[in-house]
């Protein structure tokens, strides 16, 4: 069995002859940390993707933020980036967008943006807009045809970056801005967001017309440590339209499932979610919120999902991982289902423990 037929299988509940073992990339940290313990595969520092190591399936990651090379959805700014300060920990950036934040240039904390794209106004969104021409020539590769017909063939499940209607704004805004701006001027908001979905469509089109992917990755971390960042009510009147329109569009266009990425409590937007027609749910994360796939499994019968495993306990005692894998068996057995770590893994996991994991992973679905 390949592995994108593996894939297409499990999450339409069909019969597989293994699990594929996945994870969701590493901090920089991490990376360092295992080549200094030996790894002496391909690593690149500047990506949160990989390393591939021994015994994991090919990483479905690889090309998603880029969408291998094929087309550029997204800003294409016209500022010149450069540094316009720095000293021997920090370095203070300007964008091509025109953002301006501070970098650390010792590990893999978040940047601290001081000056954002956009500001929550009319006038600001018509200045930033032309960064998202669809019809921007530069927004496509040359060859597409021949980079198509390499991507069909390869053995390895292959997906893209194809929507987000929160995420995007939140990184132009900053979540106290775009929070103002769906409740102070949500017409503006569907504007911007409208926009989006037309941008996505028109420059994948040419791309689904040549190439075959797995599945569509939709971007958005929209929830936090308490819940998501706006209500279901709102979801329900402003966005669910357009992930429809899109999530539709896809699927005339043969990208069989739909995946939506957000990191948090998400389980209040879950029937929203569904009832849009997303197929897949990442990355069910468990950490200090406990989020359970079996127990979003026993709520909502037949829920896709990828992710649920509690990344932290990979540098743990051997029987609390097992146990825990243990505790997901029922829902891969039932399919739709793929445990992959929550997120990144983080620098407190060595490799041996990372191999460790690959072993025991084996052992529980695959033995």
């Amino acid at each position: 069995m390949t592995h994108r037929e593996r894939f297409g299988n499990i999450f339409n509940f069909r019969t597989v002859d293994r699990i594929p073992v996945y994870f969701f990339g590493t901090w920089r940290e991490t990376k360092e940390r295992w080549i200094k313990e030996g790894y002496t595969g391909n690593v690149d520092m500047n990506l949160d993707k990989g390393p591939q190591l021994d015994g994991m399936d090919p990483d479905w990651e690889t090309g998603l933020w880029d969408n291998h090379g094929l087309a550029i959805t997204e800003a294409i700014g016209d500022f010149e980036p450069c540094v316009l300060q720095e000293d021997e920990i920090r370095r203070v950036v300007r964008s091509s967008l025109g953002e301006v934040y501070i970098e650390r240039k010792d590990g893999s904390s978040f940047n601290h943006t001081l000056v954002y794209p956009m500001e929550p106004t009319r006038k600001s969104w018509n200045r930033v807009k032309c960064f998202y021409d669809p019809f921007d020539s530069r927004r496509y590769c040359e060859g597409l045809a021949q980079k198509a017909s390499e991507l069909n063939a390869k053995d390895a499940v292959t997906t893209f970056m194809g929507g987000s209607l929160y995420g995007w704004l939140r990184s132009l805004l900053g979540v106290e801005n775009v929070s103002y701006l769906m409740y102070d001027d949500p017409e503006l908001y569907e504007e911007i967001i409208g926009h989006f979905t037309n941008l996505f469509m028109t420059v994948m089109k040419p791309v689904l017309d040549v190439v075959k992917f797995d599945f569509v990755y939709f971007f958005e971390d929209c929830c936090g440590a308490t819940g998501p960042l706006f209500s279901p009510a709102f979801y329900k009147k402003v966005l669910d339209k357009y992930y429809k329109k899109l999530i539709h569009f896809y699927k005339e266009n043969h990208v069989p499932l739909a995946l939506i990425d957000s990191d948090g409590v998400s389980e209040p937007l879950i029937p929203c979610w569904l009832e849009s027609g997303f197929d897949i749910i990442f990355p069910i994360e468990v950490g200090k919120w406990q989020a359970s796939p079996v127990k979003l499994r026993e709520k909502y019968g037949k829920l896709r999902m990828l992710g649920g495993v509690d990344k932290h306990l990979i540098c743990g005692p051997e029987d609390k991982l097992r146990e825990h894998l243990l505790a997901l068996k029922p829902c891969v057995s039932y399919g739709g289902y793929i445990p992959i770590p929550d997120h990144r893994i983080p620098p407190e996991v060595s490799l041996a423990q990372m191999h460790r994991y690959v072993k025991i992973f084996n052992e529980v679905f695959n033995g």
